[in-house]
């Protein structure tokens, strides 16, 4: 039996590609609100390797075992996707147009790889709603 929530088993409502911050997977192991939206887009999802060192980190820190974090984010349909120059460069220049929301450089890099990929980037972080930019968002709660 699995420590984390098992999600992931239901296809996709559409062709669009969607590319997850930490927050919203987190939320949908944690099934916290959102989580229901999340799980609509998380088969073949995309997450770049940043956001999901950040979900591995969250997990450890509230007490779940390595080998248990592994496996779980294993079994799941994500694609994680290394970063490269080009969402690097990206996500730099995005701190001074997102700095008044308080974005990181976890959140910056979701958004240069949606930005990259040309998808959505989904968030359960609703300071991302008064972005302004080239990048479509999906705010779960």
């Amino acid at each position: 039996m699995s420590s984390l929530r098992n999600v992931g088993a239901t296809p996709a409502m559409s062709e669009r590609l969607y590319v997850l911050d930490a927050s919203a997977l987190l939320a949908t192991l944690f099934e916290e609100a959102g989580s229901d939206v999340v799980e609509t887009v998380l088969p073949g999802a995309r997450m770049s390797a940043v956001n999901f060192s950040e979900v591995v980190a969250k997990l450890s820190d509230h007490g779940f075992a390595n080998e248990d974090i592994l496996r779980d984010l294993a079994e799941l349909d994500i694609v994680v996707c290394d970063v490269d120059r080009k969402q690097a460069e990206t996500a730099g220049l995005l701190r001074r147009t997102t700095k008044f929301a308080g974005l990181s450089l976890g959140d910056r890099a979701c958004l240069a790889l949606a930005a990259t990929l040309g998808g959505v980037a989904v968030t359960a972080d609703r300071a991302w709603a008064h972005l302004s930019l080239d990048v479509e968002i999906q705010v779960v709660r």
